[in-house]
């Protein structure tokens, strides 16, 4: 038996009123692989423990098959864990840990056929009698996971179970962990700060950002079409540029976007996403381009809705199959300071400017919703001189990271001619919502 999860408005806060998860709502289908994805510490495992049962829900409601379970034991929810640091018994074999969950269960049934399927299953059978002492990382985390499939859960919750493990073995284990869970049709929840983990497991893929809901939906939806900066840098690698851009819509020109020293001039006749960024002219936005989404050619070579551009070389990363080569281009990166932070830095308080109350609504219902991911300054406002880099900013290579194949030959100084590609052009606000591509549909009001 597999189990629906639904998740309405659900809280978590602590003595000192921070809350850790913030008006959460999620519904996970029987038998669905859904990932948390987010950086530590930004509630993916306090929601997970609010699932099981570990952490008492401060507001909102969880429903397991529709029915309300806010009160119900951990025992009663028939889930099981996999933990990160596997929590196995030192002084039993791995057959005593497969088959304690049975003991307590049913103390006078005989375990063992049980216990010798599942340890087929997973390719364990020559480990039954073998302590945790005597096995390697990944054949603890293939005991741990036994006990937790023996008991025959309506759901998986595992909680971060290869972060301890090399990159190699990982890999292994991930596609075990896919083609098992698919075998079994239980519902999974899985939790990891670890995007490529989330994209090649996932079903769905929900991102949190300081305990509030990001984004939720396929990885291939996630990554095409990011609702705001923070989800577009924390998904995909390398990781997207995003470089400060101003648009120029003059009445009787062409259309572009300025970088700085160069500019992007958007083809005519403007898509219809072209078309509606002529409600940002003059205004300061933030631009997306995946590294795939440039290419090194000549303008001569450029296909339709390609322009032109150029980079002065000043680093190149070797990946075999693969090299990543950054360019100077003379374009300012826009900078998400908190990414890898679990809570959003404090926005700053600015005065009050004109514009209408809608204006003003919207505004401030961008900020609520995805958080202020990056605040562009606003010349409006009298603001500090911002910081100097750190010695650490300053060692950044370039502002525009382009793939390209091992058997093109460049040196650190050239120029390169480059083209980008405007259908994967990401425009997002100052607020780091998306404005282009627009979305589809209307967004519904709840959302």
């Amino acid at each position: 038996m597999t189990r629906a999860i639904s998740l309405h408005h659900v809280s978590k806060a602590y003595t000192r009123g921070v809350r850790v998860v913030d008006r959460l709502s999620l519904d996970i289908a029987p038998g669905e692989f859904l990932v948390l994805l987010g950086p530590s510490g930004c509630g993916k495992s306090t929601v997970l423990r609010m699932i099981a049962g570990l952490e008492e829900i401060t507001e909102g409601d969880l429903l397991l098959d529709g029915e309300h379970a806010n009160d119900l034991q951990p025992s009663e929810r028939e889930m099981a864990m996999v933990f990160q640091n596997f929590a196995l018994y030192p002084n039993m074999t791995s057959r005593g840990n497969i088959g304690f969950p049975l003991r307590i269960e049913s103390p006078g049934e005989d375990s063992g056929p049980r216990v010798d399927a599942t340890a087929r299953m997973l390719g364990i059978e020559d480990l039954l009698d073998r302590y945790p002492r005597q096995l390697s990382g990944g054949e603890r985390q293939r005991v741990a996971m036994g006990r937790a499939i023996v008991r025959q859960p309506s759901a998986f919750l595992m909680d971060e179970p290869l972060s301890n493990l090399d990159a190699k073995l990982r890999s292994h284990l991930r596609a075990e962990i896919s083609t098992l869970t698919r075998q079994l049709g239980v519902t999974t929840v899985y939790v990891t700060h670890d995007q490529a983990e989330a994209m090649s497991l996932g079903d769905r893929v929900a991102v949190l950002r300081g305990g509030v809901l990001q984004q939720v939906g396929s990885p291939r939806s996630v990554y095409a079409l990011p609702r705001n900066v923070f989800v577009a840098a924390f998904i995909g690698t390398p990781r997207i540029n995003l470089l400060r851009g101003l648009i120029r819509a003059p009445i009787d020109g062409a259309m572009s976007i300025n970088l700085g020293r160069q500019y992007l001039r958007l083809p005519e006749p403007l898509s219809l996403d072209h078309q509606l960024l002529r409600v940002q002219q003059g205004r300061e936005v933030i631009v997306g381009l995946r590294s795939e989404a440039i290419r090194i050619a000549k303008p001569a070579s450029a296909r339709p809705g390609e322009v032109p551009i150029s980079g002065l070389v000043e680093h190149m990363e070797f990946q075999g199959h693969e090299v990543l080569v950054h360019f100077n281009t003379g374009s300012q990166p826009a900078v998400v300071p908190d990414l890898e932070a679990p809570y959003p830095a404090r926005a700053i308080r600015r005065r009050r400017r004109e514009g209408t109350v809608l204006d003003r609504i919207r505004e401030r219902a961008g900020a609520l919703r995805a958080g202020p991911v990056v605040v562009l300054d606003d010349p409006h406002d009298a603001q500090p001189d911002p910081p100097a880099p750190t010695a650490q900013e300053s060692r950044l290579p370039g502002d525009l990271v382009v793939r390209s194949t091992p058997d093109i030959e460049l040196r650190l100084g050239m120029q390169i001619p480059l083209l980008v590609d405007l259908a994967h052009l990401f425009v997002f606000d100052q607020h780091g919502d998306r404005i282009s591509p627009a979305s589809a549909r209307l967004p519904d009001l709840e959302e």
